[in-house]
């Protein structure tokens, strides 16, 4: 067999790998695999530099499969390839429970999955966030002849992907950062799932990545001319200025003559008559699910160049080692996800007489204490910079030519911003990514947050003005159900500190959850340092902040800026003979997970007089009310006033409290 048919028994082995998988689990996307095969076989097989017998490389090339839906195809490259994961067995139970092959790829799921993609456009802006990742650390760690740093990001992205917004925004700031090291292939074929893409989408895409300053090229047949795709592949490489897209022409569904460039390709199993016919049209004579001999031979070549380039690393890296002792020793805690010690000692401490200060100024006192101890940390905000105080003072901005730099300047662009901080903690390079806007925006980048939850990914979220104290703005720019929408994200840490003692221990929280988000909500108005407020007391996600002599008559429940307000009314309280107890809740999640026996030391549950106080939505606060308490919170749209009659009027006052609190106990 030539070496030229053994590249096409490969090519078409992972189209039959993937049509048998979406068939027998009677589910999935067959027509990108179909058509990408020849793509995807060219960049595993010649072009990316990995490992598959060590996943983890520091140093390898990421992959990042944009159009998820066609998950199949990187399943079938990885088990070609030589990764232990997935299995022939992972393969024959695509998309089925507790597999190594779910339906969109997952890499907290699959060893070799970078990141969670799932929404078609995460990824790209995913792709953005690794590239940067790399030319920051090579900045930072490479020297002359010793680049111990030095990976490309490819990328598949479909039409699909390149509809959603969040494609022009993460392709718009890295053809900005001059992210040459970021590669992305486009599987043109023209179609999606409501039909030709002419019914919608029409845009020169070749003008619009110009336009954003990266280099184009295109594959005139991505089918069969697997020769065309390497030298894309080749000259992408060479350009050392700019990102590159690679429109490379397909059909979808290829070899399946009945669906084949259409959207009856796109998203259901081809069907057993449709199969039969593929095999005679692709001259396929072997069994389901069956890897010729020759194509193991071929592919298992892939392992081998892997084990070499990872050798060749390892020799550069002593080398660098012997050269560069202390930059090595840099490097190593770099890359490791342990805390330097006396990391947190100086973190900032207050007393009651220190001066009111809003949370987002104590946050921006603590990021560039914290930046002392991470050259890690790198992050910006959405164009926000002065208004979230995100900017890390020690550092410059990260720009072409200055990418040692911890300071990303995002842009007004919060979906992106989300979804390349992924990018930057799934390097698994140690950085610490963080990103700030306020709080409304929120719901610009809700699925970037939720794929940071999804992924395990420890993006710190810096959230500001936080409630209708934001004032003048009015509605458009006041937070309402914002926090208890976030709140509602499994496996997201949400953290609304009372005040700057608070504030540092949120920090603590998030720096340590290097494999979970965590969202810091801080006041844009000033509030005071609070008697008995603890930095480590916010590790238990609610604690007593003020507390009565003897059994509580009531209990006030607070978090944020409103807490202030429950330990004066309870002062008042006091002295007209009623107990009552504050606490303060800055993390439900926390809190949640902490044992039953401290959580009802916090909030007994015989005391049932229970009034929480939150200058937001309700909704979810019977949890810790219950059917005999009450909640001050806003259910409807704030207004545009100055931000303390805004508060003033919402009910967010001492005297409002005290008022509820005392018609709860008649």
């Amino acid at each position: 067999m030539t070496f030229e048919n053994v590249e096409q028994l490969s090519i078409n082995t992972i189209r039959f790998l993937s049509a048998d998988a979406i068939e027998k689990a009677n589910s999935g996307h067959p027509g990108l695999p179909l058509g990408a095969a020849p793509a995807g076989y060219v960049l595993f097989s010649k072009i990316l530099k990995h490992n598959p017998k060590n996943p983890a490389w520091a140093n390898r090339d990421r992959f990042v499969l944009s159009a998820g839906h066609g998950s199949m195809l990187l399943y079938s490259l990885l088990n070609l390839t030589g990764y232990s994961e997935p299995t022939i067995e992972d393969i024959k139970n695509f998309r089925q429970w507790n597999s190594k092959t779910p339906g969109h790829p997952e890499n907290t799921v699959t060893p070799a999955i970078e990141v969670t993609t799932g929404p078609l456009g995460q990824g790209l802006a995913n792709s953005v966030g690794l590239a940067a990742a790399e030319r920051h650390l090579a900045a930072r760690f490479n020297k002359p002849g010793l680049e111990i740093v030095d990976n490309y990001t490819y990328c598949l992205v479909g039409d699909g992907c390149l509809m959603e917004g969040i494609s022009s925004e993460a392709a718009s700031l890295a053809g900005h950062l001059g992210l040459e090291k970021l590669i992305v292939l486009y599987d043109d074929n023209h179609v999606t799932i409501d039909g030709s893409t002419d019914l919608a989408f029409s845009e020169n895409i070749k003008g619009r990545f110009e336009s954003f300053g990266w280099q184009v090229l295109e594959v005139a047949d991505g089918d069969t001319d697997i020769n065309a795709i390497e030298a894309a592949l080749k000259d992408a490489k060479a350009d050392k200025n700019r990102p590159s897209l690679i429109k490379i022409r397909t059909t979808i569904g290829y070899g399946c003559t009945a669906k084949q460039g259409s959207s009856d390709a796109h998203g259901a199993p081809l069907g057993k008559d449709n199969i039969i016919e593929m095999r005679k049209n692709l001259n396929w004579n072997f069994e389901t699910f069956e890897i010729p001999e020759e194509v193991k031979s071929h592919m298992s070549k892939v392992a081998d160049a892997g084990s070499k380039a990872e050798a060749k690393w390892t020799s550069l890296v002593n080398d660098y080692k012997s050269k560069y002792p202390e930059d090595y020793k840099n490097y190593i805690n770099q890359l490791s996800d342990d805390l330097p010690e006396g990391w947190d000692s100086n973190l900032p401490k207050y007393s009651v007489d220190s001066k009111p200060m809003a949370t987002r100024g104590q946050s921006g006192i603590v990021l560039n204490e914290l930046a002392k101890h991470f050259k890690g940390l790198f992050g910006g905000s959405a164009d926000l910079s002065p208004s979230n105080q995100t900017y890390i003072k020690s550092s410059g901005d990260f720009q072409k030519g200055s990418y040692e730099n911890q300071n990303l300047r995002f842009g007004v662009r919060e979906h992106a911003m989300g979804a390349i901080c992924n990018g930057i903690a799934l390097h698994k390079s140690g950085m610490i990514p963080y990103c700030a806007t306020f709080l409304v925006f929120a719901d610009y980048m809700r699925n970037a947050i939720r794929m940071s939850a999804l992924s395990k990914a420890g993006v710190i979220y810096i959230f500001t003005h936080d409630s209708v104290a934001v004032g003048e703005d009015g509605p458009t720019h006041q937070p309402v159900e914002h926090v208890a929408s976030l709140r509602l994200i499994p496996d997201l840490c949400v953290i609304r500190p009372a005040d700057g003692n608070e504030v540092s221990g949120a920090y603590k929280i998030a720096i340590q959850n290097r494999h979970r988000p965590t969202v810091l909500i801080l006041t844009r108005q000033n509030v005071p340092i609070l008697q008995n407020s603890d930095a480590d007391k916010v590790s238990k996600g609610g604690y007593i902040i003020k507390d009565c002599n003897g059994t509580p008559d009531i209990i006030l429940i607070g978090t944020g800026s409103e807490v202030q307000l429950c330990i004066k009314a309870a002062d008042k309280l006091v002295t007209e003979g009623i107990n009552a107890r504050v606490v303060s809740l800055p993390s439900w999640d926390i809190f949640e997970s902490q044992s039953s026996e401290y959580k009802e030391s916090v909030l007994p549950s015989s005391i049932d007089k229970r009034l929480s106080v939150e200058a937001g939505s309700r909704f979810g606060w019977n949890e810790y009310t219950g059917n005999k308490g009450d909640s001050i919170s806003i259910d409807r749209f704030g207004a545009s006033a100055p931000g303390d009659e805004c508060l003033h009027n919402f009910g967010f006052t001492v005297e409002n409290v005290l008022e509820r609190a005392k018609k709860l106990l008649k």
